[in-house]
């Protein structure tokens, strides 16, 4: 892999960033924290008046807080795949939501931000939620022996990871290439189906269900809870639900502090995935009724505390000015997902999207709008930037800091983005941007101007606002940021040249003609 990558620091290190004798500083450690379905308006810094978030708020204090951050989709895996990738998630077949026994969907020769950080001597690690899939294609992941292909194979140094998303079997641990304290004398096993009719599930044994389930997720049953998908063994490796966050902090602080004792003369980047605030929603004992949102806002304070734990780990590291931070969000945000949890019954005035409309599952502005901040103290003036700016552009704006030539043909759709990151005087940020929901919804922003484009049957029945509801959508829409950024007010008839134009556009992307590199 060597030989498909060059680099010079002095190229694109931010200004200044020169030793007092002339030498090249190395470039920042990086952690990038990513919340799972949190909405714009879900955190105080972004308006939130029904609970704190103090951790997340000093970093907005101390940094960049973008009022047009976005993530590439408005569904978890698609936005993983392109954060990894620089790659939007529709250009590659099977990238919707992920199955539990999904197979690698990021294959060994693709190259990822990992794979380009590790060129500038990056020690590289993912804690947090995988759900990108495990394992060969055709065969997908062998739960009791090596996961591979997986983080391993496209660039990180160690992974620990929750291999699916939680509200999917299994619910254990993955190791590197491992399921970790799995008990060879009791395999784990994953399937789609019901192994056997005596198997308890979520519809067969709902007395036993400690958090009920509203639709779907009505699998097999593990810690009170039922999930999609069923499996049966690997009792030694399985966790408690509400112990995920302490352990992914407590993997992610080891992880900081093993590199400054063994390597600390080169730069980490820690990849740390949260699964807050996604269902089901079980925080630990201690957030439980920390706010008056139920379990969703309680979730919302844990995130904030793991925000609080890494960040207190970096100073006292003295890692603080050597160390970029960039908090963002994988999606909007979803009250019923799935579980009776008390989100939307307890959400009272609290508007989680913000001032925007949507949220997960759609391709309005709630659904891919949501918190991104970066920090970088000593590097980054505080400030609010309006630059647009994506999870996808990670990659190209990373390895610019780190002085990595990207190769031809990677990361297709990553714009370096490193000066409105960076917070530099008149950085604008990228001109043009897709989004999609989960495959078959797409819109594209140029400035002020937002065009919707949903296809196939399902559209009609989109997940708009945060609740579930049907509601019928046009094919195309074409809305003003400026003056509707509730995007209430479909302009198409009133400005066809524009929506014209737009449309053209949006199918070149969609169709592989397009990229944005």
């Amino acid at each position: 892999m060597l030989a498909r990558f060059a680099f010079s620091f002095a190229l694109f290190l931010p200004a200044g960033a020169v030793a007092d004798d002339g030498e090249q500083k190395r470039p920042p450690n990086v952690v990038v924290i990513m919340a799972d379905d949190l909405g714009y308006g879900d955190v105080s810094c972004y308006g939130a008046t029904a609970l704190e978030t103090p951790h997340i708020d000093a970093l907005a204090d101390r940094g960049q807080r973008f009022t047009s951050g976005y993530c590439s989709a408005s569904t978890c895996t698609p936005t993983r795949f392109s954060l990894l990738t620089g790659m939007y998630a529709f250009r590659q077949k099977g990238t919707g939501i992920a199955p539990p026994n999904a197979a690698s969907l990021i294959q060994p020769e693709t190259v990822t931000v990992a794979d380009l950080l590790k060129q500038a001597n990056y020690e590289t690690a993912v804690v947090g939620k995988w759900h990108l899939g495990l394992g060969e294609r055709g065969a997908g992941p062998d739960w009791n022996g090596d996961l591979k292909p997986g983080p391993l194979e496209i660039g990180f140094d160690h992974a620990f990871l929750l291999p699916t998303t939680n509200d999917r079997v299994p619910q254990v641990y993955v190791q590197d290439r491992r399921v970790l304290n799995l008990d060879p004398a009791d395999p784990l096993w994953v399937g789609a189906k019901k192994p056997s009719p005596e198997h308890p599930t979520g519809i067969t044994h709902r007395d036993e269900l400690k958090m009920d389930w509203s639709h779907g997720h009505n699998g097999t049953i593990h810690n009170g809870i039922s999930r999609i998908g069923f499996y049966t063994g690997g009792h030694a490796a399985r966790f408690r639900d509400e112990d995920l966050a302490d352990r992914w902090v407590a993997e992610s602080v080891a992880f900081m502090e093993t590199h400054q004792q063994e390597s600390p003369d080169d730069p980490f980047f820690l990849f740390f995935s949260s699964h807050d605030l996604h269902v089901p929603r079980m925080p630990h004992e201690r957030f439980q009724g920390a706010t008056s949102l139920g379990f969703r806002g309680d979730s919302i304070v844990q995130l904030d505390w793991c925000v609080g734990e890494l960040t207190a780990a970096l100073e006292r590291l003295s890692l603080t000015e050597e160390t970029l931070v960039v908090f963002c969000s994988d999606n909007g945000p979803v009250l019923d997902d799935g579980y009776k949890d008390g989100a939307v019954e307890q959400i009272g005035d609290h508007q989680a999207a913000g001032p925007y409309r949507g949220g997960k599952y759609s391709v309005f502005e709630g659904g891919v709008r949501t918190p991104f901040i970066t920090c970088w103290p000593g590097t980054i003036a505080p400030g609010v930037s309006e630059a647009v700016v994506c999870t996808i552009d990670l990659p190209a704006s990373l390895a610019a800091l780190a002085g990595v030539e990207i190769p031809a043909g990677a990361c297709p759709d990553s714009v370096n983005v490193a000066p409105a990151l960076r917070g530099e005087p008149g950085a604008t940020g990228r001109e043009e941007l897709v989004v999609q929901n989960n495959g078959s919804a797409f819109a594209l922003r140029q400035g002020r101007w937002k065009l919707h484009r949903h296809d196939g049957k399902r559209t009609q029945n989109l997940v708009v606002e945060t609740k579930l509801a049907a509601t019928p959508v046009p094919r195309l829409a074409l809305f003003d940021l400026e003056t509707d950024p509730r995007e209430t007010n479909n302009l198409i008839e009133e400005r066809p040249e524009i929506a014209n134009q737009m449309a053209e556009r949006l199918e070149a992307y969609l169709s592989g003609g397009r990229t944005q590199r």
